[in-house]
């Protein structure tokens, strides 16, 4: 069974940062591509960020390009998503997702999800 686990979400002002973090099995961290996707009160979710399992690609949405940085560290089992100059539209409740398969377009499993805000 795949478990995934998130944290870091919150309330923070537009301009400022939030690093979430997404922790699993060494396993699953071996063997499958990891990434972030986002939904937004009355919209669907959608592709953030992923991560190829050995590490070596990224993928961004473009509305994220440049503000947002994902990352593996392998000692830990666990995915980090730096979240840099954070809009208000940025505000969703984000999941970590797994595929074993590259590239993520969409999840085979899925963490709780952790909630963002962003005020302006």
């Amino acid at each position: 069974q795949v478990q995934l686990v998130e944290s870091g979400g919150g309330l923070v002002q537009a301009g400022g940062s939030l690093r979430l973090s997404c922790a699993t099995s060494r396993r699953t961290f071996s063997t499958y591509a990891m990434g972030w996707f986002r939904q937004a009160p009355g919209k669907e979710r959608e592709f953030v960020a992923a991560i190829f399992w050995g590490g070596g690609s990224t993928t961004y949405a473009d509305s994220v390009k440049g503000r947002f940085t994902i990352s593996r560290d392998n000692a830990k089992n666990t995915m980090y998503l730096q979240m840099n100059s954070l809009k208000p539209e940025d505000t969703a409740v984000y999941y970590c997702a797994v595929r074993r398969a590259w590239p993520l377009t969409r999840g085979d499993y899925w963490g709780q999800g952790t909630q963002v805000t962003v005020s302006s």
